[in-house]
C-alpha cells in the first residue's frame, strides 16, 4: 500500500483525505480487507473506493485499486502526535501519522463586563456582552433566554434586533441584550439566564437585575367622581380612597389640601403610616365650606404626599346659598312691594 502524505501536521477539527493505493504485486487476483487499527479513541473514519463505502476490495494482477480514506480530527483534541495503521489483511502495514500542532476546543465563551445593573421597574436594563467562538470552524448560535414570566429580552448585534448570529473560528461578536422587567413587580434582585447554542456547544450567561421598586400613588374617590356640592358655611363628607399601584412600600403619607380662602379639609385618617404594594386604604375628607361664600362653582385640591410621590385630586364644588337667605331674599321683595303699594295708595290719588 502507499500515500504520498503518510505524516502531516494539522490543527484540531480538521478533515484529512488520504489517497492509498493497493497495489497487486503478485500474479493472482487478490481480495484484500482493509482495516484500520490504533485510531485514537473519539476520531472517526471512513473508506470509500468508486464513490462506495468498503471493507474489501480486489485487485487484478499488476495493477492497483485507489482507496478514500478520510479521517476526522475532533476539536476537542491535545497538542501531540497520534500514529495508527491501515492493514491490508495482515499482508501489509501503512503506518500514518499526524501531528496535531495545537490543543483545541469545542468552546464558547459568553461574557459580560457587567452582568449586574439596578434601577427602577420601569427601567430597560442593557447589559453588554461578547460572544466568543474558540472552535476552529465557523459556527452558528441560536440566542434564547429562560428569564421569569412577564420579563421581555431582546438580542441585539450590530445595531439589530437577531434570535441567532454566525461568527467564524476564533472570533467574537458584540451582543446587546434589552431586559424589561414586569411593570408592577417587587424590589428585589432577580436572574436573568440566557443562553448561545450550537448542535455541538453552549455557553451560558447569568444576568443579574435589581430593582428598587417603583412608587405609583392612587388618590380618588371610590367611583372616580370628582365634583360634589356644598352649602355655604355647611361641610361635605367625602369618601376617599388611596391605593400603592407600585412595588414599593410608601410610609409616612401625609394628606394635604390646597382650598379657597376661609376653606377648610379634616382627613380621617389624617395621616397613613404604612402603605404596601396594591395596598387600599379608606379616607373620609370633611370639607367645609365658607359661610362667605357665594353661589358658583369653586375648585378644591386635596393631596396624598410622600418624598418619593405624590397624587392630587382636584374637585369641583358647587356652592349653594342657605336656604334662609332665599327666603329673606323673598321677604325683601315683597316688603319693597308693599312699600311702594302703600305710596301709590296714600299719594296716588293726588
Amino acid at each position: 500500500m502507499y500515500t504520498p502524505y503518510p505524516e502531516i501536521a494539522v490543527p484540531p477539527g480538521e478533515s484529512i483525505d488520504y489517497s492509498i493505493d493497493v497495489i497487486n504485486n503478485s500474479t493472482a487476483i487478490r481480495d484484500v480487507s482493509i482495516v484500520l487499527s490504533g485510531m485514537p479513541d473519539g476520531w472517526e473514519y471512513s473508506l470509500k473506493s468508486g464513490g462506495w463505502t468498503v471493507s474489501k476490495v480486489s485487485v487484478l494482477p499488476g495493477e492497483k485499486k485507489t482507496v478514500a480514506l478520510k479521517v476526522d480530527i475532533p476539536h476537542r483534541v491535545e497538542k501531540g502526535t497520534y500514529r495508527f495503521q491501515v492493514i491490508a489483511s495482515g499482508l501489509y502495514t501503512l503506518p500514518i501519522t499526524i501531528n496535531v500542532s495545537e490543543t483545541g476546543t469545542f468552546k464558547t465563551e459568553f461574557t459580560s463586563n457587567q452582568s449586574n445593573i439596578e434601577g427602577h421597574s420601569s427601567a430597560v436594563f442593557s447589559y453588554n456582552a461578547k460572544l466568543r467562538n474558540m472552535t476552529s470552524e465557523p459556527q452558528s448560535y441560536a440566542l434564547y433566554t429562560e428569564a421569569p414570566r412577564g420579563w421581555n429580552v431582546l438580542f441585539r448585534a450590530n445595531g439589530k434586533q437577531v434570535s441567532s448570529v454566525s461568527i467564524e473560528a476564533n472570533q467574537t461578536q458584540d451582543v446587546t441584550i434589552e431586559v424589561t422587567p414586569p411593570k408592577r413587580i417587587s424590589a428585589g434582585t432577580y436572574q436573568v439566564p440566557v443562553s448561545a447554542v450550537t448542535a455541538n456547544t453552549t455557553a451560558n450567561l447569568e444576568l443579574e437585575a435589581v430593582i428598587k421598586g417603583s412608587y405609583e400613588l392612587e388618590f380618588t374617590t371610590p367611583s372616580g367622581m370628582l365634583s360634589t356640592q356644598v352649602t355655604a358655611g355647611k361641610s361635605k363628607r367625602i369618601e376617599l380612597v388611596v391605593r400603592n399601584n407600585g412595588s414599593s412600600t410608601i410610609n409616612g403619607l401625609k394628606l394635604d389640601r390646597k382650598v379657597p380662602v376661609d376653606w377648610d379639609v379634616a382627613y380621617e385618617p389624617a395621616e397613613i403610616a404604612t402603605l404596601a404594594p396594591g395596598e387600599t386604604v379608606q379616607v373620609f375628607a370633611t370639607l367645609q365650606a365658607s359661610n362667605k361664600a357665594i353661589a358658583g362653582d369653586y375648585m378644591a385640591t386635596l393631596e396624598a404626599t410622600t418624598p418619593e410621590v405624590s397624587e392630587k385630586a382636584t374637585f369641583r364644588v358647587s356652592v349653594k346659598t342657605p336656604v334662609v337667605w332665599g327666603w329673606l331674599g323673598v321677604m325683601l321683595i315683597l316688603g319693597v312691594f308693599g312699600g311702594v303699594f302703600q305710596l301709590f295708595t296714600k299719594y296716588g290719588r293726588r
